[in-house]
């Protein structure tokens, strides 16, 4: 019995180590905040402003096919930044947008591609990779 609890312990201990030198393939996502935004840009991020709202069909699907790639470690440095289509106005403004399921990429302070209503999986990749 001592040696069976002795090779657990072994076993947990070695998955923990493992566990804590594995990168951590996630993107970073935050409500959209000036602040954030623009140290963002300063330190010359890859940046996705995300604009939804929670009745918009069209941003349920981007949802989805978000999730799954925000998973991919090549998207491990990019930043999105959500904004709430019916509380944030004055961020639409200042980024000229109209519609929810909208979607900016920047690579620092400079704009990369934006686009409205796309669900593809492939394009919306592309326009992830774009800010990179």
């Amino acid at each position: 019995m001592i040696v069976l609890s002795r090779r657990i312990l072994i076993a947990t201990a070695a998955c923990g180590l493992l566990a804590s030198v594995m990168p951590a393939w996630a993107t970073e996502r935050q409500p959209y905040t000036e602040a954030a935004f623009l140290a963002a840009q300063k330190a010359g991020r890859s940046i996705v402003v995300e604009v939804h709202a929670p009745w918009c069909p069209i941003c349920a699907k981007q949802k989805v096919v978000m999730e799954q790639l925000e998973k991919k470690p090549e998207f491990d440095k990019l930043l999105i930044f959500a904004v709430d289509f019916d509380t944030q106005k004055d961020v639409l403004k200042k980024f000229r947008v109209t519609r929810q399921s909208t979607y900016i990429s920047f690579t620092g302070t400079d704009e990369m591609q934006r686009s409205t209503g796309i669900t593809d999986p492939m394009s919306l990749e592309a326009l992830l990779q774009t800010a990179l």
